[in-house]
C-alpha cells in the first residue's frame, strides 16, 4: 500500500531538454506512456484545465472516459478541441493509439485497450454497477504495465478506485486531481481513500508532472537497455541497507529487478535524473516521510475482493465443503492469510468457509490468523472498512450478509471480523503459526528470490499439518520442493502436504551441491548416464567397464562392502567363519597393510589418495598394483571408491647369482626379516582386535549419537512449535488488546450518557435482582453499590401504589413496555418506564427501568389548569356583562334612530342641517361603542 499522497509545494517546471520526436508508432504496451483520465459529466471545466496544459509533442496518448448519457451524443470533442494542441478524437472500435492525440469515449459504451488499439464494447456490468473507468484502467495495466497512467478528475461517485490497484501493483502511476479544487470530490476523495494515489495535484498542475515523470522514465529505460550500464548498479545495496536499518522492513531477499523498477519509479518521481542516484540516495537520508513512501511502494500492497474468480470457485465447491465435513467435532478448523494486505483476501476466504459451515457444520468453530509485514496495511484489515466500490466485487446477498451499511462504505459484521486474527509479522523472520488446515499465499513469492521462497516453502511445510492444502498465486509455484506437496489443481496453484521432507522452520529448505566428491557410477540395470543414450552406448560402456577398468569396490564409512566391480577376487578373498563384509577382513597377505593405510588417509584428507609400492603373488609370480581411495557424497551419505590397480610383473634373480660371502648376511637378514614379520603379523593381528573394540564402541557412540541427534530434533522442533504457538497467542494478545480499548471507549461514552442524561436507570436481571443502576437512582432509592444483586422487592416503595415488582413481571412475561406517571410520596412526579434488556442477538436478559422527572411539567401543568379556569370563569362574567350592555345601549339607540329620520325630514337651512350632522355623529359614535361591547 502506498503510503499518503505527496503534495509539491511548487509546480514542477517543463523539462529542460527536448523530448524525443513523435513518430506516431502503434503502442504495444511498451513504447510509450498511455494516460488513462477519469471524470464524470460535471468534470468538464477540469478536463478542459487538464487538456490546456498539456504541451504539444509530449509523446504519451490520453484516453478520457466520462459518464456520459447513453440517449444523447456527445460534444466532449468539440469542447476540448479548442483547449488542446493534441489532435481530439472521438474513439471507435479497432482504432490505433497513437503518441499526441487525445481519444475521448462515446457515449452508452465501454472502452479498453488490447494489441495497441480501441477496443468498444456493450456494457455487462456486475450487479448493475456501470463503472467504464475501472473497465479502461484494468485493461490499460494489463496492456502497458509500468507505463500505464491513470488520471482521477472531478467526478460523482467512486469509479476508478478498483482500476487503479491494477495500475498501481503492475507500476504506473496513479494522480488525483486536489479534491478542495474539484467542482465533484466524489472520484478523488474515494481514490485517495484506496492509500495507493501517488500524487495530488490541482487539474493545470498535473500535465507538467506527467511530461517530466514520462520523460525521466524514458531516460531511466534507455539507461537501464543500454550495455555499458554495470550490472546491479552501486546505488540499489545502499539503498536497501538504508531501508533495513532505518525502517522496519528489510529486502534484502527480494527480487532485485522489481526493486529496481520501483526504486527508479520514486526517483521520476522525485524529478530525480537516472544519473543522479546518489542524489536520491542523500534525499532518503536526510527526508524520512520520503524513505517510508519508497518502503510503502516496495511492499506493493494491492489486493481485492474475489480476486481471480475461478479460484474461488474452486475452493467453494470442492475444497472447502471437504474441509468442513471432515473436520472432527471439537477440533477448530485453522487459516492462515499470508501477505493480508488490507485484508479483502482474507475477509474473502472467511465469506467463504463461514457459508460452508453454517450449511455443513454448524457447530464447527474458524480461526482465521492473517499476517503482513506492513502495520498500516494490517490497521486497515482491521478497521475492515471499505469503499462502496466493492460493490463490484462481492454479491449483493454477501454484502447484506457480512457487511453493513456506513456513510461512504460498507464495513464487515462483527460475525465475520470476530473469525479472524490480524497481526503484523515477517514471513521471513518471524516464526509461522502451526497445525494448520489451509496456507493463502497468493502473489507474494513472486516478488522474493529464489533463496527466500525456498525458505518461506519450507516454513508452509512445516505449519501444515498431514494433507493440510496450500495456494499459491497464479504465477507461483512451490519450485524444488516438489517431494513435500503433491499437486491439486495445477492451473489454480493449489497444494497439498504430503508427510516427507524434514523441513523446519530453521532450515532455508534448499540443497547445497556437495564438493570434493563424484557421482556414483551406474549400477548394472540402470540407465546409463548418458546424453543420448542407445545400444552402442551401452555396448561401449558395458565393454570398457569389462576390459578397462580397474577392480573396484565401493564401501562405506564403515568399511562395509556395498558393490563389486571387475576381478577383484586377487586380492580379496572370503575369509571362513560367520559371512563378513569388512574390506578389512577379506584383504589377501601383502594387501592388508596398504589397504588400510589408503582408506585411513582418504578418509582423514577428504580427498583421492594413491598408496603405490605394494606386491602381490599371482601364479607363481609377483606383480605390483597400486591402490586409490576417493571419498564420494551421494544424497548426502558419505562412501568411498577403492580401485585396486594392476601394475607390471617385477622379475626376480635367478638363484646362485649372489655372492658365497653374502650367504650368512643374506640368511641373517632373512631371519631378521622374518622376525619382524612375525611382531608385525603380531601387531597387526592386536591392532585389528583393537580396532574391532574401538568399531563396536565408535558404533556404540554412534548409536546414542543419533539418539541424541533425534532428541535434538525433536527439541528443535518443539521449540519451533512454541515460537509458533508464541506468535499466535501475540496476534491474539494484539487483537485482545484492541477489542479491551474499543471496550473501553464504548463503555466509557454509555457511563457518560447515562450519568449526564441525570435519568434515574435501574437495570435488573432475569431474577428481578439488581445488576446496575445510574448515579440519579440514589436520589429514589436508598442504593450503593453493594447493593448489586439485591431482589428489586428489597427496595422501599417511593409511591403510595407501587407495582414496580409486578409491572417487572409483567415487561419480562410479555416483553412489552410499561410506562405510567406516578407520584412519590414527597409530592415529586415522574414517568417510569419498564422495558426489556434486549441483547444484540434480539434475545431478552433483564429489564430497565427508567424514572424520568415531570414535577416541574407536573405543576406547570396545574398552573395552566387553574389559570384555564380562572380565564373560563372571566369570559362568562364578561359575556354577562355585555349582554346586559347591549340591552342597556340597544333603546336609546333605536330612540336616536328615530329622531334622526325625523329631522331629516323637517329641519332645513345650513344651521338644521348642522344640528342634524352633529346629531348623526353622536348616533355613529353610540353605534361603534356598542359594537365593540358585542
Amino acid at each position: 500500500m502506498s503510503g499518503a499522497p505527496s503534495h509539491p509545494a511548487e509546480s514542477v517546471p517543463l523539462p529542460s531538454q527536448p523530448l524525443p520526436p513523435s513518430t506516431g508508432e502503434i503502442s504495444d504496451g511498451l513504447g510509450f506512456s498511455i494516460v488513462g483520465i477519469g471524470a464524470s459529466a460535471g468534470g468538464l471545466d477540469a478536463c478542459r484545465k487538464f487538456a490546456g496544459a498539456l504541451p504539444a509533442g509530449n509523446g504519451m496518448a490520453f484516453i478520457l472516459v466520462q459518464h456520459l448519457d447513453p440517449t444523447y451524443e456527445s460534444m466532449m470533442v468539440d469542447l476540448l478541441t479548442g483547449h488542446t494542441p493534441m489532435r481530439v478524437v472521438q474513439a471507435a472500435d479497432g482504432m490505433l493509439v497513437e503518441r499526441n492525440h487525445f481519444y475521448v469515449i462515446p457515449p452508452g459504451m465501454y472502452l479498453s485497450v488490447a494489441g495497441g488499439a480501441l477496443r468498444l464494447s456493450h456494457p455487462l456490468a456486475r450487479h448493475g454497477a456501470r463503472l467504464p473507468f475501472d473497465f479502461l484502467l484494468h485493461s490499460l495495466a494489463e496492456e502497458c504495465g509500468e507505463l500505464a497512467i491513470c488520471v482521477i478528475l472531478s467526478g460523482t461517485g467512486a469509479d476508478g478506485s478498483l482500476g487503479l490497484k491494477s495500475v498501481k501493483e503492475l507500476g504506473g502511476l496513479v494522480i488525483a486531481q486536489d479534491p478542495d479544487e474539484a467542482g465533484y470530490d466524489g472520484m478523488p476523495r474515494s481514490a485517495i481513500a484506496t492509500g495507493l494515489v501517488d500524487i495530488v495535484l490541482a487539474a493545470a498542475d498535473i500535465p507538467r508532472k506527467l511530461v517530466t515523470y514520462d520523460r525521466r522514465m524514458r531516460l531511466t529505460r534507455l539507461t537501464g537497455n543500454s550495455p555499458a550500464r554495470p550490472e546491479g548498479g552501486d546505488w540499489l545495496p545502499a539503498i536497501i541497507e538504508l531501508l533495513r536499518t532505518d525502517t522496519s522492513h528489510d529486502f534484502s531477499l527480494y527480487k532485485q529487478g522489481t526493486l529496481r523498477r520501483r526504486t527508479e519509479r520514486r526517483m521520476a518521481m522525485a524529478a530525480i535524473e537516472p544519473e543522479e542516484s546518489s542524489r536520491y540516495l542523500d534525499i532518503l537520508k536526510s527526508d524520512p516521510r520520503e524513505l517510508d513512501l519508497l518502503a510503502k511502494d516496495l511492499l506493493i500492497n494491492v489486493t481485492s475482493f474475489f480476486r481471480d474468480g475461478k479460484v474461488f470457485d474452486l475452493l467453494a465447491e470442492k475444497i472447502i465443503p471437504d474441509l468442513v465435513t471432515g473436520r472432527k467435532s471439537g477440533q477448530p478448523l485453522r487459516i492462515w492469510s499470508v501477505g493480508c494486505s488490507s485484508g479483502e483476501e482474507t475477509y474473502s476466504l472467511s465469506m467463504l468457509f463461514h457459508e460452508r459451515i453454517a450449511a455443513l457444520n454448524p457447530s464447527l468453530k474458524l480461526q482465521v490468523f492473517a499476517s503482513d509485514v506492513d502495520p498500516d496495511a494490517i490497521a486497515i484489515a482491521r478497521d475492515g472498512l471499505y469503499p462502496e466500490t466493492i460493490g463490484a466485487e462481492v454479491s449483493p446477498e454477501r454484502l447484506k450478509r457480512f457487511f453493513t451499511k456506513e456513510d461512504h462504505g460498507y464495513r464487515v459484521t462483527s460475525e465475520l471480523r470476530e473469525s479472524v486474527v490480524f497481526t503484523v509479522q515477517d514471513v521471513l523472520a518471524d516464526p509461522p503459526f502451526s497445525r494448520l488446515d489451509f496456507i493463502s499465499c497468493r502473489n507474494l513469492l513472486i516478488y522474493l528470490g529464489a533463496e527466500a521462497q525456498a525458505k518461506v516453502i519450507s516454513l508452509f511445510h512445516f505449519a501444515l499439518h498431514e494433507g493440510g492444502l496450500l495456494l499459491l498465486g497464479n504465477s507461483e509455484t512451490i519450485g524444488a520442493a516438489e517431494g513435500r506437496f503433491e499437486v491439486v489443481s495445477k492451473q489454480e496453484r493449489l497444494y497439498r502436504r504430503n508427510g516427507s521432507g524434514r523441513g523446519k522452520p530453521a532450515e532455508l529448505g534448499f540443497s547445497m551441491n556437495p564438493g570434493g566428491g563424484m557421482r556414483l557410477p551406474a549400477r548394472p540395470g540402470q540407465e546409463p548416464a548418458s546424453p543420448r543414450p542407445g545400444v552402442l552406448a551401452e555396448l561401449c560402456h558395458r565393454l570398457v567397464i569389462e576390459t578397462c577398468a580397474p577392480a573396484t569396490v565401493l564401501i562405506n564409512r564403515k568399511y562395509e562392502c556395498l558393490y563389486f566391480l571387475g576381478p577383484t577376487d586377487g586380492y580379496l578373498q572370503v575369509s571362513p567363519g560367520y559371512a563378513m563384509h569388512d574390506i578389512i577382513a577379506m584383504a589377501r597377505d601383502g594387501v592388508r597393510t596398504k589397504l588400510r593405510l589408503a582408506i585411513q588417509r582418504a578418509s582423514h584428507e577428504n580427498t583421492r589418495v594413491v598408496i603405490d609400492g605394494g606386491t602381490i603373488t599371482r601364479d607363481g609370480d609377483l606383480f605390483s598394483f597400486s591402490i586409490a581411495a576417493q571419498p564420494v557424497l551421494n544424497d548426502g551419505e558419505e562412501f568411498l571408491l577403492i580401485c585396486f590397480i594392476d601394475g607390471p610383473k617385477v622379475e626376480r634373480k635367478p638363484e646362485g647369482q649372489a655372492a658365497l660371502q653374502d650367504v650368512p648376511r643374506i640368511n641373517e637378514l632373512e631371519r631378521e626379516l622374518e622376525a619382524t614379520r612375525s611382531d608385525l603379523q603380531d601387531s597387526i593381528y592386536n591392532f585389528e582386535v583393537l580396532s574391532e573394540e574401538q568399531k563396536a564402541i565408535n558404533e556404540e557412540a554412534l548409536s546414542v549419537n543419533e539418539e541424541y541427534q533425534s532428541t535434538n530434533e525433536e527439541l528443535l522442533t518443539s521449540k519451533e512449535e512454541l515460537q509458533s504457538l508464541n506468535e499466535e497467542l501475540t496476534a491474539l494478545n494484539t487483537q485482545l488488546h484492541e477489542t479491551l480499548e474499543r471496550q473501553r471507549t464504548a463503555s466509557n461514552d454509555l457511563q457518560n450518557v447515562l450519568y449526564s442524561s441525570e435519568v434515574a436507570t435501574l437495570f435488573l436481571d432475569m431474577d428481578l435482582n439488581i445488576r446496575f443502576f445510574t448515579p440519579a437512582t440514589k436520589s429514589l432509592f436508598r442504593v450503593i453499590s453493594s447493593d448489586v444483586g439485591r431482589p428489586l422487592a428489597d427496595l422501599k416503595s417511593i409511591s403510595a401504589n407501587d407495582t414496580l415488582v409486578a409491572d417487572a413481571a409483567t415487561v419480562l412475561r410479555t416483553q412489552a413496555r410499561v410506562e405510567q406517571e406516578i407520584e412519590t410520596l414527597d409530592g415529586s412526579w415522574y414517568i417510569r418506564r419498564v422495558m426489556p434488556y434486549r441483547t444484540q442477538k434480539g434475545g431478552v436478559e433483564g429489564v430497565v427501568v427508567t424514572f424520568v422527572d415531570i414535577t416541574e411539567r407536573k405543576r406547570v401543568s396545574d398552573a395552566l389548569a387553574v389559570a384555564k379556569q380562572q380565564a373560563e370563569q372571566a369570559s362568562a362574567a364578561k359575556s354577562r356583562f355585555l349582554a346586559s350592555a347591549s340591552h342597556d345601549l340597544r333603546q336609546p339607540l333605536q330612540t336616536l334612530t328615530l329622531l334622526q329620520g325625523l329631522l331629516g325630514t323637517v329641519v332645513e337651512g345650513d344651521k338644521a342641517r348642522r344640528l342634524l350632522e352633529l346629531f348623526e355623529a353622536t348616533l355613529a359614535a353610540m353605534s361603534g361603542m356598542l359594537n365593540t361591547l358585542l
